[in-house]
């Protein structure tokens, strides 16, 4: 008998080791469903919430980088508002690097940083939350929605 056709040899035309095989891929794929469904709940649910070093603005924003809260001290009153200005926008892209970072945190710890998708999904991150700061065009899209 040639190799793979021995009787429970386990080769591709055994049907229990094809069986064995087959259930074992799907466990695989199961558990990379699922840690992606975790990674995709974890990053929806992202905010990250920053402060100037003056102590003039605390801003709040998602996991896309869109501001959603915005919190001005009385000290405002005392600065230019230029200054408020730039303490604002700096305080928004300090919050967007500590959300890009905490995104890949996540990612690595639910579908790990081995697999081109999770690369791909770090890199998308990145452009959605660092490529603000660089001057490209942030889109309304979601990047961790398929």
């Amino acid at each position: 008998m040639a190799i793979g056709m021995q009787p429970g040899g386990g080769g591709i035309l055994d049907p229990d080791g094809a069986m064995e095989h087959l259930s074992a891929w799907k466990g695989q794929i199961d558990r990379l469903a699922a840690d992606t469904r975790a990674m995709s709940d974890r990053l929806d649910q992202l905010r990250v919430t920053a402060t100037d070093d003056n102590g003039l603005a605390q801003v709040t924003i998602d996991h896309t980088g869109a501001l959603v809260d915005l919190r001005l001290t009385p000290r405002i009153q005392r600065v230019a508002p230029e200054a408020v200005s730039r303490a604002i926008m700096n305080t928004i892209q300090g919050a967007r690097k500590k959300a890009a970072d905490r995104a890949r945190e996540i990612i690595a710890e639910t579908v790990g940083v081995d697999s081109p998708a999770a690369r791909t999904i770090a890199e998308r991150v990145d452009q959605q939350l660092r490529g603000v700061e660089r001057g490209t065009v942030q889109t309304d899209r979601d990047p961790y929605r398929w």
